[in-house]
């Protein structure tokens, strides 16, 4: 007869997950997971990888809808939370109580910061996010991979393309190992590829910056942005090349004005820029041979896509 563990690792992945892991609930940093839930035994992380295809537009200038849609929006609204509900079945079923956690894009603790992959008219600051979960800190506790120097998630499956969630559990099962830090070499090469140089070289990232080239404020790499683009911005060509540093206020200006493609339901933004600095991260571990899964052929044929300034 199989495990619980078995079972549940079994029908998530007929649910779409690519990974799970299994963490013992007193070796999470995150504080939360015990105020959530204080009898928690084990935490489980459920993780669903981001096809590489839904890149590939971005990648050569011609549609980018697919990112935001099924990279993005399909995983956290529905693919992960129908595998969790069917995870916390079974958990039940044996008798046992299970809390799923997925991410709320809309809830964040800090009054001026923002979450770039959603609108920030739409999100709600302070007090109502004081216990939303750390998800990087708990996927790092959990065994599903690595910080990057950027800030992603980064397992030896898929480099920084997943999206993952949590159920916290009473169960106690046995937990995997904490990944030993091999992939992330502090190459840079994510500081570099973001189009509104928002990462530091430590990986310290401005979040209202990241805000604005997300949703296509350079103009090298958003083909859909007009000649009369920030026409009443004195710096206009600047903010355009990614040279201007914007404070929150400054941010959600220039975010008003980059209108130029239609943005997705649930509130997310139609990201232009395709999280650059992730698949700049998987460009290099790929050539580098530190993935686990190949494909026929890299993900970056040719020179990397960009318009010249005058187009």
């Amino acid at each position: 007869m199989s495990t619980l563990k078995e079972r549940i690792v079994e029908q998530l992945k007929k649910d779409g997950a690519d990974i799970v892991r299994f963490g013992n609930a007193d070796r999470f940093k995150d504080a939360n997971v015990k105020i959530l839930f204080p009898e928690a035994k084990t935490v489980i992380c459920v993780a669903a990888r981001q096809l590489r295809g839904t890149r590939r537009g971005i990648e050569e200038g011609t549609t980018y809808h697919h990112f935001t849609t099924v990279g993005l929006e399909t995983l956290e609204e529905t693919i992960l939370p129908f595998a969790l509900l069917r995870a916390c079945n079974i958990l039940e079923d044996a008798g046992f109580d299970a809390l799923p956690q997925r991410r709320n894009q809309l809830v964040m603790a800090e009054k001026d910061s923002t979450n770039p992959e959603v609108s920030y008219k739409k999100i709600y600051r302070g007090k109502t996010a004081e216990h939303q979960l750390d998800f990087e800190q708990c996927a790092v506790d959990a065994g599903l991979g690595e910080r990057g120097l950027h800030g992603s998630i980064l397992t030896e499956e898929f480099g920084p393309f997943q999206r993952y969630a949590f159920v916290i559990t009473n169960a106690e099962i046995e937990p995997d190992p904490v990944v030993e830090p091999k992939l992330c070499d502090k190459c840079g090469e994510c500081v570099k590829a973001c189009p509104g140089h928002a990462i530091a070289p430590d990986g310290t990232l401005n979040r209202w910056q990241c805000a604005a080239y997300y949703v296509g404020a350079n103009a090298s790499k958003n083909p859909f942005m007009p000649s009369y683009a920030f026409e009443h911005e004195p710096d206009r060509e600047a903010i355009m090349k990614g040279e201007v540093q914007l404070d929150s206020k400054r941010a959600r200006k220039i975010i008003d004005q980059v209108n130029f493609y239609p943005p997705i339901r649930h509130a997310y933004c139609s990201s232009i820029c395709g999280k650059a600095c992730d698949t700049a991260c998987y460009i290099h571990l790929e050539k580098k041979g530190a993935l686990k899964k190949k494909f026929v052929s890299q993900f970056r044929k040719r020179p990397e896509w960009k318009l010249s300034f005058d187009e």
